[in-house]
């Protein structure tokens, strides 16, 4: 097919979508290489995402351009060989276990704290804010972390586990205002550092350990942003883990992104550039994996707030790129300008959601009054 008919093609596709190519609107596409259209429908999201890397398009609005995209499923038009063979690996290869599992934390977790304080703001929280009554990243981010803790209704002088506990901040946070102690596992040894640094003088232990090695008890155990990274073969063990690490009477909270979408369905651009070997859970498969292991006393959908925690995060960039253009180079730019657009789209579609789980081993006799 020639050019001239390939970018025909792709100007009709976007048409659905209300965007035009080379036109003045904030969400129109401006090409600066022709190749791009060959690129894209022999790659889908892959051959777009590094079309944007390499510079070959832009758009003012980004996150406004992927919203229409996906808001009208121009992404089901492109199911390249690229899409086959990620949803092929996510389904049938565990790439979450063994020396799989610490690659998403070198690859990812381990670019820089540099990187992550700037972006994340005050908190090292990288994970969905809650914007109910906030009005800013750092309150949205304290708002959450406290959300967390009275789900679990925290005490003086129990002892709590944060399985992928990052940079350490829901740790510090639990034991500065609720007065526990507790155990963090991470991943990431830049992580690690830091949260031993950022927890110092606080009866908090922190670990670079795989979670499937944990045997031992704890009154509550809790999970933010990092169960993206377990897999769908790997969902009945980390159950199993966290059931054999919580004490009778005790509270296990699960934050996470889901997918509307049938399971094992990455897509291949955030598999290559962002999150290797990771995977968004669906509903169906967290129900299967918790069966008669615990009673979800309840399950909280705050999406809609990943778009503003996006937008906030995005923001906080780039504030900081003069500073950070110093280590890292322009395609890094627009790799992450294209991460977070992307990401931010999702949720703005309800593409994905962000559900906090509330379980407990064997009900709560009487119910679960759980907060908001």
């Amino acid at each position: 097919m020639s050019q001239d008919s390939l970018r025909q093609r792709a100007g009709d596709l976007l048409q659905h979508a209300g965007i035009r190519i080379d036109g003045d609107a904030p969400t129109d596409l401006r090409v600066h290489d022709e190749r791009l259209y060959a690129r894209v429908f022999a790659h889908g999201s892959l051959g777009l995402g590094e079309g944007y890397m390499d510079g070959w398009w832009d758009v003012d609005d980004l996150p406004g351009f992927m919203t229409r995209l996906l808001a009208s499923h121009l992404d089901e038009h492109l199911k390249t060989l690229d899409t086959l063979i990620s949803h092929f690996k996510a389904r049938f290869i565990n790439l979450q276990r063994g020396e799989h599992s610490f690659e998403v934390g070198k690859v990812h977790y381990d670019l820089g704290n540099d990187l992550f304080n700037a972006m994340l703001g005050k908190r090292l929280v990288y994970s969905c804010g809650y914007w109910a009554q906030a009005g800013n990243l750092d309150d949205a981010q304290a708002a959450k972390l406290d959300l967390v803790c009275r789900k679990l209704q925290l005490k003086p002088g129990q002892r709590v586990l944060d399985i992928g506990c990052g940079w350490g901040e829901a740790l510090k946070y639990a034991a500065e205002h609720y007065g526990v102690e507790g155990v963090g596992v991470t991943i990431s040894q830049q992580q690690a550092e830091f949260a031993r640094e950022l927890c110092k003088g606080l009866p908090i232990e922190i670990r670079l350990q795989d979670y499937h090695e944990l045997d031992e008890p704890f009154d509550a155990v809790y999970s933010i942003g990092m169960f993206e990274h377990v897999g769908g073969k790997n969902y009945r063990a980390y159950f199993e883990t966290v059931r054999r690490c919580l004490k009778e009477g005790g509270l296990s909270l699960l934050h996470c992104i889901g997918s509307n979408n049938t399971p094992a369905r990455p897509d291949p651009w955030i598999e290559k550039y962002i999150f290797p070997n990771s995977m968004i859970p669906a509903a169906s498969q967290v129900t299967a994996a918790l069966e008669g292991l615990f009673v979800v006393e309840d399950w909280h959908n705050f999406g809609t707030d990943y778009d503003r925690t996006l937008t906030a995060w995005r923001a906080n960039f780039d504030a900081a790129w003069p500073q950070l253009a110093q280590t890292y180079d322009e395609r890094f730019r627009r790799m992450w300008h294209y991460y977070l657009a992307a990401s931010a789209a999702v949720f703005r579609t309800r593409r994905d959601q962000l559900w906090q789980l509330v379980m407990s081993p064997e009900g709560v006799p009487g119910g679960l009054h759980v907060p908001r």
